[in-house]
């Protein structure tokens, strides 16, 4: 294997009922002032806002709302995040979703304390984080992107029509909170892409260099297998909690850098979907299903 240095920083939180065994607790290390971040409000239909909010409203938090988080995050959704956030002076976001709510909350996790352009210093080419972003925890409500367990945040440049993403480690949540049962009410087609996009992270990691016996290679091997067999079971049984379950963590598994130790890797079907989705603002994992065959 290559050499390597490996960190994570993000403690997880895996199971049924986590949110609510946890949350609070974990709710009172920061200030009073929490950020809960969400997309177009599937969360208020299945019941996952209500528990969210009554967890935070135990705890005592000040809660400040930011909605409508679209698929394919935009620099003027995080600008304005940003702006919400230091007029709220918040102490914690709370990224409610899938990986572009997560996305989006890392980059304005960085953008509200930052006084330059983060595009250009961070997103337009890879800069050094040299202050504190605001804190983070991530309720994961869809698998897929593995965005819960490192710092990389994929962000659209609507003007520029750039789509592409950055890693830092200074962006990763401080927890992540994993209830499989909160993916039952994902539409199938989603599941499925994410599905999908859980399948190229490990297929791009797995198929570059070296191509000599490694760990990392053996456990993307066994990953592979797992998603395969997972999404068909799910796909027969949304309510499977071990498909259901096992896909969640795969798809962590998958971005979480540890079948990346030692690896080399470009991404470039990934950095090929970028720019599809900068201009048509299709699906991530269904964009990475027309490119990979």
């Amino acid at each position: 294997m290559n050499k390597f240095i490996f960190e994570n920083a993000t403690k997880v939180y895996f199971g049924k009922g986590c949110v609510k065994e946890y949350l609070a607790c974990l709710s009172k290390h920061y200030g009073p002032t929490v950020m809960l971040a969400y997309g177009g409000g599937s969360v208020k239909k299945n019941g996952i806002y209500d528990e969210v909010t009554a967890c935070l409203q135990k705890a005592g938090r000040n809660v400040v709302e930011f909605s409508d988080i679209g698929a394919n995050p935009t620099y003027s959704k995080v600008l304005e995040g940003a702006k919400l956030a230091k007029e709220n002076q918040v102490d914690l976001i709370l990224a409610v979703g899938g990986g572009s709510v997560m996305d989006c909350c890392k980059a304005i996790s960085m953008a509200a304390v930052y006084d330059g352009d983060i595009w250009a210093d961070f997103w337009a080419r890879p800069g050094i984080i040299d202050f504190e972003p605001i804190p983070l925890g991530m309720i994961v409500t869809v698998a897929g992107t593995g965005s819960e367990m490192n710092g990389g945040a994929v962000i659209t440049n609507e003007k520029l029509k750039v789509k592409t993403g950055q890693d830092y480690p200074k962006c990763n949540a401080k927890f992540a909170l994993m209830d499989p049962t909160y993916t039952f009410s994902v539409p199938k087609k989603q599941m499925v892409s994410g599905g999908f996009d859980i399948l190229s992270h490990i297929m791009e990691t797995y198929f570059s260099e070296p191509d000599e016996d490694n760990v990392s290679d053996d456990i993307s091997e066994a990953l592979m297998r797992g998603v395969i067999r997972d999404l068909r079971a799910a796909i027969n049984n949304p309510e499977d909690y071990t498909a259901r379950s096992n896909l969640m963590w795969e798809s962590t598994m998958a971005e979480n850098r540890i079948i990346k130790l030692g690896k080399r890797m470009d991404f470039e079907c990934h950095q090929m979907e970028h720019q599809l989705g900068a201009y048509t603002n299709c699906n991530h994992g269904a964009g990475l299903a027309v490119l990979h065959p």
